[in-house]
């Protein structure tokens, strides 16, 4: 199979580009960025779509700066929505398979209780509307063959995340303030790198006009900005001490959901997925940060 991987340079990209690597599959993945395919682009999107056959796309990229998106509306609508619609359109005539990632913002988390696919989103910040869009979007030009990944507080020994920038303030602070209302379940994103390479060799990925679905995936359990800050620093053994500050109290442009866990029942039936605690898979991506390092 032919395989397009949209957004190599992110967390993802590297993530999924990391395993192919490794492993010994016979399919021709292709991983492109903005240089090859700019989202912000229609006719750069077209270009390359129409030159190209593929029977995968999984795309990767997006605009995920959650704060700057309120001020950045074009940009944001342009890469997380419009881009997608265009691709989609594009992909429906040429019955090509579409993984599209998206995330837990599309909800408002207004309540404590874990979100389901079938919940009825209704995002609070501009970030998780143009998301929204671009699920919303691929349901409509493309009712076959699409899959949509919801995922959250993705972090990586890759790029700029959470857990790098709480390693790098850890070693130079001797304390920190960090947000302790806000609970959602931080994602490895090799774990979902994984969890898309299992669903693509599946047996049944790649059978014609099945229904497009809407999947949720993230580590097990949850906690707050607070505690995953504080086991970055316990499983690193770094001295440096967490402070807890409500949300109100961070100077954000953006809202962000009090409550943000996914349920993951449905991944888990349909494709035999079992997601690691949150905790286990923090302590493997930090050892491959200190073995890179």
């Amino acid at each position: 199979m032919k395989i397009l991987i949209i957004g190599k340079n992110g967390q993802l990209g590297k993530s999924i580009n990391k395993i192919v690597s490794k492993s010994n599959s016979g399919d021709d993945f292709l991983f492109i960025g903005r240089d090859d395919l700019d989202l912000a682009n229609l006719k750069s999107i077209t270009k390359y779509l129409n030159n190209f056959k593929f029977d995968i796309v999984i795309n990767c990229a997006a605009y995920t700066q959650v704060d700057n998106a309120e001020n950045e509306k074009k940009i944001a609508d342009q890469v997380n929505w419009i881009a997608i619609d265009k691709i989609a359109s594009l992909l429906r005539m040429t019955e090509t398979k579409l993984i599209h990632i998206s995330t837990d913002y599309v909800f408002n988390g207004i309540t404590s209780k874990s979100n389901k696919e079938s919940d009825i989103p209704n995002p609070i910040n501009h970030y998780g509307k143009s998301k929204l869009l671009g699920e919303l979007a691929i349901l409509k030009k493309m009712p076959r063959n699409a899959i949509i990944i919801r995922t959250s507080w993705m972090y990586s020994e890759f790029e700029n995340n959470f857990v790098n920038t709480m390693l790098r303030l850890g070693r130079t602070n001797d304390e920190l303030k960090v947000v302790c209302d806000e609970i959602g379940t931080p994602t490895y994103a090799h774990d979902l790198a994984k969890t898309i390479m299992k669903i693509i060799e599946g047996p049944s990925f790649m059978l014609l006009n099945q229904k497009s679905q809407i999947y949720h995936f993230s580590s097990l359990g949850s906690c707050s900005w607070f505690e995953f800050a504080n086991e970055v620093f316990k499983i690193a053994n770094i001295k440096c001490k967490v402070l807890p500050m409500h949300a109100k109290d961070y100077l954000s442009v953006a809202k962000r959901p009090k409550y943000s866990v996914l349920d993951k029942n449905k991944i888990s039936m349909h494709f035999d997925i079992h997601p690691l605690n949150w905790t286990q898979s923090l302590g493997k991506c930090i050892k491959e940060i200190k073995k890179n390092s």
